[in-house]
């Protein structure tokens, strides 16, 4: 059973509720979030094995692994994953272990590890990105950005009709609601597993198919 949260200490989180700093997580931060993220009745022992997989992989790696590398280590298919991070991976699971996907780029003097991301994609048309490479403003994005940034990441093949399916899903969903789909909602959305998403997207969700798509889901 889940141990009572000690509310003696604060964290600083940024606006949409992830540790600032991932050397401040402890296991209370967990459990004092849980709630939030509609996981009711405390976390399992399955929790507390995914979390602390996150963290050690990050530690190890210096990248937040990606939704794939976690379910794969633990046999997780979509419907469990939702079970039991409902509001998704990144802010689920990631988010309760204090890590974000964005650590995955920063080395240990704060500069990207791709500096070539920082560059625009084509001399005909500037594209604004961070420092990260992806997209400053949703509004900028069009299928060239898409396209050249395919090729930046390596995708064999360029964007088959199955690519251009996830992006433009994610593309109207953020233009209906304002936010960027979790990559449960994106699954179901386009009725695929996450084996297919990764085959997809081999560089991840949010690092692959969000960043093509233009969006961000910004700290």
């Amino acid at each position: 059973m889940d141990a009572p949260p000690i509310l003696d200490r604060t964290y600083e989180v940024d606006h949409q509720g992830f540790l600032k700093h991932s050397e401040a997580w402890d296991e209370a931060f967990a459990r004092i979030t849980a709630p939030e993220l509609e996981i009711s009745g405390g976390l399992t022992d399955r929790h507390w094995e995914i979390i602390h997989f996150i963290r050690s992989q990050f530690q190890e790696t210096g990248e937040c692994p990606l939704v794939f590398t976690t379910c794969r280590a633990f046999g997780l298919r979509l419907r469990e994953l939702e079970a039991l991070f409902p509001t998704g991976y990144l802010r689920g699971a990631c988010r309760l272990a204090g890590i974000t996907y964005r650590d995955r780029f920063i080395d240990f003097f704060g500069e990207t590890r791709s500096p070539r991301e920082r560059e625009a994609p084509t001399p005909e048309k500037l594209y604004r990105v961070d420092a990260l490479g992806f997209l400053a403003d949703p509004s900028e994005w069009d299928e060239t950005y898409a396209k050249n940034k395919a090729r930046e990441m390596k995708i064999s093949g360029g964007l088959s009709e199955k690519h251009w399916q996830v992006l433009r899903h994610l593309r109207a969903e953020f233009g209906r609601t304002g936010m960027v789909p979790t990559v449960i909602q994106c699954c179901r959305g386009n009725g695929m597993e996450l084996e297919e998403l990764e085959s997809l997207f081999p560089d991840g969700y949010h690092r692959g198919a969000v960043k093509l798509a233009g969006l961000c889901v910004r700290p």
